[in-house]
């Protein structure tokens, strides 16, 4: 059996809602940087499946083609020794002139595939149509997509339309080149659920197969399904597949975290919004890997059973994981290892895909609305693609060799507890449980066990499955080189991260040798003792390190212009880390606020209003807030992806202070009224503020989106009931 190969592909869809179009080649600019083939090159990539798209190239007419942007990099994939695998349909439903549910689908894309294979004779390998099925499901099925519809006869009408353009689209193909491999790619995973649910978990998993039972002439009269798609009027079209048969050279099984699915007609132990059915039964639709124990096989499962039903080549067309950086690496490792050891069972896997290269976007509103960008291989936010740790990850096993970084050792979430959300139901068929193995975890050493950043680092450190240790002052005294020695002799650390240090602005300017202390001499000796050991380290400064003088946000290249003692220390501290040999990362951020502490504005806020008071904020004060757990996310991010300097870290946005506890008030429906905008050198601070310091910053959500998660965090709500029932109080005695 050849290597394993290392495939690669970018996100890629063109789908349509209503009337508008949107392409995510164009969203994540991967459209216009050609110098991104040289990117993925350079991972190992031997095969990357590209987008000739029929809606990007003749979008309007039949006859007017652009294949400018195609003929550029297709020419330049073949100089750097990449093959193509070419997608002319991907989660779309073509131009305008044609839909999903248009009768002559298949006939049209196969013209557009013949106009394709002519220019492009060279290419051997084709998905014509990406994941008909599931394409076939969103568009006309549950109505998210073009043509909307949502009715079964929709949906297996537009899956057959879509099979009978993979048909005539390889039928043209081959016209040109008789030997075109067909890659046929679709979702797969498997159906679980409660005794009431079983009629619907079968038909579910006789569905999932349909694609390529249709492609391999096996839907017949016996077929599980042939007596509902005759009973929809596909009959004939049936007998024309069965009677010409298109079966895949490759299947293409893309499985995610959400494939497997549980259905449990309990809906009362599960949240309102999520409680469905099909017409029948009432039943809640729900990740298998949220409620089974053990937990699904999944990806492994998959494959064992494409094998077994097809004897077709397998190749995984997508591996993603939109997620924080050490669980899009696990979860990259697990599907690589899950394909060696099929292949070790007589699989005969030919590649894993590195799918979403360069990021997604709105793929959390399943590409209705805008919706967030989640990071790929490279994360593209502030425009210039940035390496992750996933580079070098990938450059490894396609090497055939083991990435030994610390943040993959440890189980992906899918593996530990803290994936089951809903009540826990045993696993049908529970083979083996997977078992932790004995390795030695290197750890993270936080300093900081008292304060906020800390404990929240540390909180996140945990739920992300990173090992992690949170030393007292008693553990790691800043003041001490022998405590330093010694913390970073006992515990071994791959990483140190500084969340300790003086605090109290105000203060600061009575007491600014002891800021001095705290903020910049302990934090240097800190970061200087890690760097003999090649530790890498992290440290936090500040806004207050500017003057606010600029009309702009502030970027990481800007001199530092403190006004007060606090922002003096930090300056210091910047530029005395950034004189030191080793991986230092020195983040700026402003303005904490998080629903895990009670010492931050937008607490004060919250208690202030639930309980009827009044609120002063300053409004002449321009911040950028930094919600503390994207914050922490984006920190663990960055150093494992080994980033150095200086970098600004806030949620995306600027308000001044009254305008900050007005949007405080607005999200978790407190009254915006009883707050009081006022100047800000009537609050009473004694260390000058600086007017206008919002930071220039790419990777962390945007402050609405923040406060949105703050609004509803269980901590706030509990809050806002507690000052509530004690305002009630007062009012009544």
């Amino acid at each position: 059996m050849s290597p394993l190969e290392l495939w690669g592909g970018a996100e890629c869809t063109v789908n349509r809602v209503g009337d508008r179009y949107r392409d995510q080649t164009i969203e994540t600019g991967h459209h216009d940087r050609l110098e991104d083939l040289d990117r993925i090159a350079a991972l190992g990539v031997t095969a990357l499946r590209f987008p000739v798209l029929w809606e990007r190239v003749c979008p309007d007419d039949r006859e007017d083609c652009d294949w400018g942007w195609s003929d550029t990099r297709l020419a330049r994939m073949r100089a750097l020794g990449m093959r193509p695998i070419a997608g002319l349909v991907h989660h779309g439903s073509g131009p305008r002139r044609t839909d999903l549910l248009d009768p002559e689908f298949g006939g049209k894309l196969g013209d557009y595939a013949a106009r394709v294979a002519e220019r492009y004779p060279w290419i051997a390998d084709w998905t014509p149509v990406n994941e008909p099925l599931t394409t076939a499901r969103f568009a006309a099925l549950y109505g998210h997509w073009y043509p909307h519809a949502r009715d079964e006869g929709s949906f297996w009408r537009a899956l057959v339309h879509q099979v009978e353009g993979v048909v005539c689209a390889m039928a043209a193909v081959r016209a040109v080149r008789p030997d075109a491999r067909l890659i046929q790619t679709d979702d797969l995973g498997k159906t679980y659920g409660t005794p009431g649910t079983q009629a619907q978990v079968a038909y579910d998993n006789d569905r999932r197969w349909m694609c390529w039972d249709l492609l391999c002439g096996r839907v017949v009269p016996g077929h599980a399904l042939w007596e509902r798609l005759a009973g929809f009027g596909l009959a004939g079209k049936l007998e024309v597949l069965a009677d010409a048969p298109c079966p895949p050279d490759v299947i293409g099984i893309n499985h995610y975290l959400t494939s497997d699915r549980f259905l449990d007609e309990n809906v009362a132990a599960y949240p309102p919004a999520m409680r469905g059915g099909n017409g029948s039964i009432a039943y809640v639709d729900t990740e298998a890997v949220r409620v089974l124990d053990p937990a699904p096989d999944g990806l492994a499962n998959a494959l064992a059973e494409a094998w077994a039903r097809y004897r077709i080549p397998i190749a995984i067309t997508e591996v993603h994981n939109g997620c924080t950086r050490e669980e899009q690496m696990r979860w990259m490792r697990d599907a690589w290892e899950d394909a060696e050891a099929a292949r070790a069972a007589g699989v005969a896997v030919q590649a894993v895909t590195a799918w979403s290269l360069f990021g997604a976007s709105g793929w959390n509103t399943l590409l209705t609305e805008p919706g967030i960008y989640e990071p790929g291989v490279f994360d593209v936010r502030g425009g210039e693609p940035r390496p992750t740790a996933m580079v070098p990850l990938l450059r490894a096993l396609a090497r055939g060799e083991r990435l030994a970084h610390p943040a993959l050792h440890g189980e992906g979430w899918w593996r530990r507890d803290l994936r089951v959300t809903h009540h826990p139901r045993p696993h049908p068929n529970p083979g083996t449980r997977f078992e932790k193995t004995g390795e030695v975890r290197r750890t993270v050493l936080i300093a900081g066990a008292t304060g906020t950043l800390g404990q929240a680092l540390a909180r996140s450190c945990e739920v992300r499955g990173l090992a992690y240790v949170l030393a007292s002052r008693a553990m790691l005294d800043l003041k001490d080189g022998a405590s330093i020695a010694a913390a970073l002799g006992t515990h071994q650390p791959w990483a140190v991260i500084n969340a300790a240090g003086w605090v109290r602005v105000d203060d600061a300017e009575d007491e600014e040798a002891a800021c001095f202390a705290g903020n910049c001499l302990g934090a240097t000796e800190l970061a200087m003792a890690a760097a003999e050991r090649h530790i890498a380290t992290v440290s936090f400064s500040s806004d207050l390190v500017f003057d606010g003088a600029l009309d702009r946000p502030y970027t990481e290249a800007d001199p530092c212009a403190p006004l007060g003692a606090y922002g003096r220390s930090k300056a210091a501290l910047e530029a005395a880390i950034g004189g030191l040999p080793g991986r230092h990362l020195v983040v700026r951020t402003a303005a904490f606020f998080s629903p895990w502490d009670q010492h931050n504005f937008a607490v004060h806020v919250v208690e202030a209003l639930a309980a009827g008071r009044r609120f002063a904020a300053a409004d002449d004060q321009v911040v950028s807030p930094a919600y503390v757990p994207d914050l922490c996310n984006a920190v663990l991010d960055e150093l494992i992806d080994g980033t150095s300097g200086i970098l600004h870290l806030a949620n995306r946005g600027a308000v001044h202070w009254a305008d900050f506890a007005t949007s405080v008030a607005e999200a978790c429906g407190l009254p915006a009224r009883l707050v009081d905008a006022v100047p800000g050198r009537t609050l009473g601070w004694k260390a000058p503020r600086p007017r206008h310091v919002p930071l220039a910053s790419q990777r962390m959500p945007s402050l609405e989106t923040a406060l949105q998660a703050f609004a509803t965090a269980p901590e706030v709500l509990e809050r806002i009931e507690r000052a509530g029932q004690g305002a009630g109080a007062l009012q009544s005695a």
